[in-house]
């Protein structure tokens, strides 16, 4: 699906940084299968997400890297307030996969 076209300033509005994932809970009251999951972004402190990716265990998720859009409103989800959005991508099969960096960064770290 082809979006309208944005100019750089548009994009420059999105803060995207790197987190790790400390905390994840099961979240039954949500419509679509999701945990909620608490991400760590260093000298930022944590905040929490709704997040559609129940294709990966709760244990495979803890301490695994993300990158999160940081700066929208929160969302409330089935009572739930959503403080971030974690990036991921579909695969064939519609599952979302996550992105993370090849490396080791610094938590809390901004993506340009």
């Amino acid at each position: 699906m082809k979006k309208d076209q944005i100019v750089y300033d548009d994009f420059a509005k999105i803060e995207m940084r790197l987190g790790k994932i400390i905390n994840v809970q099961e979240f039954p009251r949500a419509r679509n299968p999701s945990y909620k999951v608490e991400v760590d972004f260093g000298e930022l402190g944590t905040r929490w997400s709704s997040a559609q990716i129940t294709n990966y265990s709760i244990e495979d998720l803890i301490g695994r890297a993300v990158i999160c859009t940081v700066n929208m409103p929160p969302r409330n989800i089935a009572g739930f307030q959503s403080e971030v959005l974690i990036m991921g991508v579909p695969n064939a099969e519609g599952q979302v996969i996550l992105l993370q960096p090849e490396a080791d960064a610094v938590l809390g770290a901004e993506v340009y």
